[in-house]
């Protein structure tokens, strides 16, 4: 019944959208040969019909509210979750009485096959969690919201109990790029060797083990051939984190036993908190409520997305110019380009995940897409280069309220670059700090000659960006006029500064 309202609902929407005054951009199209015409991607074709794109304001409005939110939402904060060895543990909180743990510990056991069992060490733990991580649980909760209904998919398929979707929050605090010092990647932390074994591809440009799906399913198989092996899920939880071999040789110095109440003197520390850390967060996020713990915002539940696979390379930037979608959105949905690139490799299926809003977007105009890659990449083979002096740099030094993205719009420049200019491992940054940064047309190994273009004699006309605009579409409306040139011209240097009344200088 819920589906059916909510169909009927959008049949109502979309049919009161579509009573409004809509905006139109006509593409030529049809399965034959293609010409670049200089700047301008334009395809143009021998048996030629008419696509019409429509643009509705009011859907474009909530579009980019729903993108704000998203970039804006705790998914992108970095959040410390598991308790470090030398945090003092909390001994009593008022609002979690001994007795009223052991109630709600032995609920949990009676619904759960899980081995729940109260002990002095859990009580501490997940007291301390409530005191000392309540902040970072209320962050890693809406990341939940996003994540956890994919995950649930993914246990349901494999018979796996529900309760192990809060293995991904002691992992990795549901971060997609989550890497720990011992290399291990994602929200399911794979190390290569296991990856690899589940085939998760890494490579230059990839690594899988950052794709939220395939990572998931990978994961689930993982488990499920886990508990083949010892038939109990606490068990299962020590050989995911310690390994099955090493857990077997604590089997063995327990005299045979496989109760990991048993074993658990016989593990690493690490290990032997493993377990109860789990414990911790299932009883944590299932009493949320009781504990007056919730989402930092409302902002991220579950957001419609679809997968296309893609047909030639393809970098992130190219895919905001001509669809107008926020690079921090593509970098968010797909996790697992190292590069922002999305590579093409015959007999591979690498796709893009977008929000379904840009799906349409996407395929109705994939021949124009590509052809706009085409020729930014082809502007790219210069063969002029010269070494340049690394005195041609300047420092800036990091004010409060500042931070990488900010920095690197600042100048011009790209976020990757900023972190390989400083070898910088994070996007963490301290007030005061000193960031080296190459300029525009400037970078530390060979910078292009080219040939200056002289604007003098063109005239100068003015563009209002409006609703649904993107830089590809504004370029497309003028001959001669290309992406770069109305970046230059205007100094742009990310999509975020295409909005709406914006006035454009355009040169022609």
């Amino acid at each position: 019944m819920k589906n059916l309202i909510y169909f009927a609902f959008l049949l109502t929407f979309t049919f009161g959208f579509s009573q409004k005054k809509t905006e139109s951009l006509k593409i030529q199209h049809s399965e034959n040969a293609k010409v670049h015409f200089k700047d301008s991607p334009v395809l143009f074709f021998t048996n030629t019909d008419s696509l019409i794109l429509q643009v509705h304001p009011q859907a474009m409005l909530i579009d980019s509210l729903w993108i704000n939110k998203l970039i804006k939402s705790p998914l992108y904060d970095k959040e410390l979750y598991i308790l470090g060895e030398d945090e003092m543990f909390v001994a009593d909180l008022e609002e979690l009485s001994t007795e009223l743990l052991k109630s709600r510990l032995k609920h949990l056991n009676s619904k759960t096959p899980f081995k729940i069992q109260y002990n002095p060490e859990l009580e501490q733990i997940i007291r301390t969690y409530l005191q000392k991580r309540k902040s970072s649980i209320s962050t890693i909760m809406e990341r939940a919201r996003y994540f956890f209904p994919m995950f649930e998919e993914h246990l349901a398929k494999y018979n796996i109990p529900m309760e192990l979707k809060y293995l991904a929050v002691i992992e990795s605090a549901l971060n997609p790029n989550a890497r720990s010092r011992a290399g291990a990647t994602g929200l399911w932390q794979f190390m290569y060797p296991t990856g690899k074994f589940y085939n998760l591809e890494v490579s230059s440009y990839i690594d899988e083990r950052s794709d939220p799906y395939r990572a998931t399913e990978a994961a689930c198989k993982y488990l499920a051939s886990l508990h083949k092996m010892y038939g109990d899920w606490s068990m299962v939880l020590a050989a995911y984190n310690y390994g099955p071999g090493n857990v077997s040789k604590a089997i063995r110095r327990a005299g045979g036993s496989t109760n990991y109440w048993n074993i658990r003197k016989y593990l690493p520390r690490e290990t032997a908190a493993y377990v109860p850390a789990f414990y911790a967060t299932l009883y944590i996020f299932e009493y949320a409520k009781e504990h007056n713990l919730k989402s930092k915002e409302k902002a991220i539940s579950y957001y419609a997305t679809d997968t296309v696979q893609v047909k030639r390379q393809l970098t992130f930037s190219q895919i905001t110019e001509t669809l107008n979608i926020d690079i921090e959105v593509l970098k968010f949905l797909n996790p697992q380009y190292k590069l922002e690139i999305i590579p093409y490799i015959e007999d591979k299926n690498y796709i893009l995940t977008l929000p379904i809003k840009d799906i349409g977007n996407f395929v109705s105009n994939e021949r124009l897409i590509y052809a706009y890659a085409d020729l930014e990449d082809s502007k790219e083979e210069r063969p002029l280069q010269e070494l340049i002096k690394l005195e041609e740099k300047i420092t800036h030094k990091v004010k409060r309220g500042e931070y990488l993205g900010k920095i690197a719009a600042i100048h011009g420049v790209e976020e990757s670059n900023l972190k390989k200019w400083n070898n910088l491992k994070s996007t963490k940054l301290q007030v005061g700090q000193n960031l080296v940064v190459y300029t525009k047309n400037t970078n530390p190994i060979a910078a292009v000659k080219e040939t200056p273009t002289n604007d003098d004699n063109k005239e100068q006309t003015y563009y209002i960006v409006k609703l649904g605009d993107s830089l590809w579409s504004i370029a497309k409306k003028y001959s001669n006029v290309s992406v770069q040139n109305i970046k230059d011209w205007n100094n742009i240097w990310s999509v975020k500064s295409l909005k709406p009344g914006i006035k454009l200088k355009i040169l022609n």
